[in-house]
C-alpha cells in the first residue's frame, strides 16, 4: 500500500499540470544543475591543456591526494636513483669493497637509506648523517635536478592552494537571497521584490543584479525552445547599478506590459512552470576579486499578496540594527488579484471606496 501511494504521489507530480518542485537549472545555494554527455574523447585534452584551472576546481580531497602524491612520488623516484648510483659505485651494503673505495654518498647501504637521502634533500633537512662525497660527477647532477624539481612542485601546490582558497565563490557565500519572492503593490505599481543581504561588513564595490527568466516557449515556426531566456530587471530606490550594499536590499522588479509576469494572476502563478534566476555581480573590496551570487525561485516560491517584514532598526546609542530572524518573513497585504475571467470564484479584494451609481438611458434621437 505504500509504495502504491507513493508511486500515485510521482505520477501527480509528473503531469502537465503539476511541475516538479525540485527540477530547477540553478540550485538555491547558486550551483548549476546541468549535466554534459556525449562529449567526445578528444576533447578531453582541452582540460589538460588548462591544467592549472583543472586543479583549482577540482574537490579538496582530490587537491590533497594530488599534494601528498606527488611528493610522495617524487621522493620515491629519485631515492631509486640514488640507490642506482649508490649500486653501481659499490656503496651498498653486502657488497665487495677494495681498500681506499671512495663513496659517492656516506652511509647510503639500501634502498630504505635511499629514500630517507631523497626525502632529507628535497626538503632541505639535511640531518648529516647521509651527504655526498664529491667524488662522483652523477651524483651532484641528480642533486641539482632533485632540489630544482623540489621547488617546482612547492610553487605549484602553494599556488594551486592559494588559489582555492581565495576563490570568489567563498566570498559569495556571505552574501545571501530570501528563500522566497514576493508580489505587492510598491508606489503604486504591481512589484516583485525579492531580498538580498551582504553578511560581511565588508563591501562589494560595483554591485550589479540583474535576472533571467527560464521556460520553456514555442516560436511562431513551431520550434520548441527549452530553457529560453528573458530579461528581467531589478533595481531599487537609489538604482539598479554600482548599489550601496551595506545593508540589507529590497530589490524589485516593475511587472508593468513589458513584464513576462505581466499576463500572470495569483490564480494561475502556481500552475506556471518556470524559473527566475537572480545574479548579483560585484567585487570584493577585501581581496579586489570579481564574484556571482546566484539563486533561483519557482513559481511555487513566489507569494502573491505578500511583503517583506522591516528587519533595519536604529538603536538608542545610534547604530543601525538588522534583524535577520525576520530576513526572508513576509506579512499579507492588500494586493490586486488580477483574476482570470474564467474563474468565476471571487478571490480577490474589494475596493470599499467603489460606489455604483445608475446612469439613466440617453433618448436617441438619431434618425435613420
Amino acid at each position: 500500500a505504500l509504495r502504491s501511494l507513493c508511486a500515485t504521489v510521482k505520477n501527480l507530480f509528473n503531469e502537465p499540470g503539476h511541475p516538479n518542485p525540485k527540477t530547477r537549472l540553478v540550485t538555491k545555494d547558486g550551483h548549476c544543475n546541468i549535466e554534459l554527455g556525449n562529449v567526445e574523447y578528444s576533447n578531453h585534452f582541452a582540460y589538460l591543456l588548462d591544467f592549472w584551472t583543472t586543479f583549482v576546481e577540482i574537490r579538496w580531497r582530490f587537491v590533497i591526494l594530488l599534494f601528498v602524491a606527488s611528493f610522495m612520488g617524487s621522493w620515491f623516484v629519485f631515492s631509486l636513483l640514488w640507490y642506482w648510483i649508490a649500486k653501481n659505485n659499490g656503496d651498498l651494503s653486502g657488497q665487495n669493497r677494495t681498500n681506499g673505495h671512495l663513496r659517492c654518498i656516506d652511509n647510503v647501504n639500501g634502498l630504505t637509506t635511499a629514500f630517507l637521502y631523497s626525502l632529507e634533500t628535497q626538503t632541505t633537512i639535511g640531518y648529516g648523517g647521509r651527504a655526498l662525497t664529491g667524488h662522483c660527477a652523477g651524483s651532484v647532477a641528480l642533486i641539482v635536478v632533485q632540489s630544482l624539481v623540489g621547488v617546482f612542485i612547492n610553487c605549484f601546490m602553494c599556488g594551486v592552494i592559494l588559489a582555492k582558497i581565495s576563490l570568489p565563490k567563498k566570498r559569495a557565500k556571505t552574501v545571501t537571497f530570501s528563500d522566497t519572492a514576493a508580489i505587492c503593490l510598491k508606489k503604486g505599481s504591481l512589484c516583485l521584490l525579492i531580498r538580498v543581504a551582504n553578511l560581511r561588513k565588508t563591501l562589494l564595490i560595483g554591485s550589479q543584479i540583474y535576472g533571467k527568466l527560464l521556460k520553456t516557449t514555442t516560436t511562431p515556426d513551431g520550434e520548441t525552445v527549452i530553457l529560453d531566456q528573458v530579461d528581467i530587471d531589478f533595481a531599487v530606490d537609489a538604482g539598479k547599478d554600482n548599489l550601496f550594499f551595506v545593508c540589507p536590499l529590497t530589490l524589485y522588479h516593475v511587472i508593468d506590459r513589458s513584464s513576462p509576469f505581466y499576463k500572470l494572476s495569483a490564480d494561475t502563478l502556481p500552475q506556471q512552470d518556470f524559473e527566475l534566476v537572480v545574479f548579483l555581480d560585484g567585487t570584493a573590496e577585501s581581496t579586489s576579486s570579481s564574484c556571482q551570487v546566484r539563486t533561483s525561485y519557482i513559481p511555487q516560491e513566489i507569494q502573491w499578496g505578500y511583503n517583506f517584514l522591516p528587519i533595519i532598526t536604529r538603536t538608542k546609542t545610534g547604530k543601525y540594527y538588522v534583524d535577520f530572524s525576520n530576513f526572508s518573513k513576509s506579512v499579507r497585504v492588500a494586493v490586486p488579484h488580477c483574476e482570470n475571467h474564467n474563474n468565476l470564484t471571487k478571490r480577490g479584494i474589494d475596493n470599499l471606496g467603489f460606489q455604483v451609481i445608475d446612469i439613466p438611458d440617453s433618448v436617441d434621437v438619431t434618425k435613420m
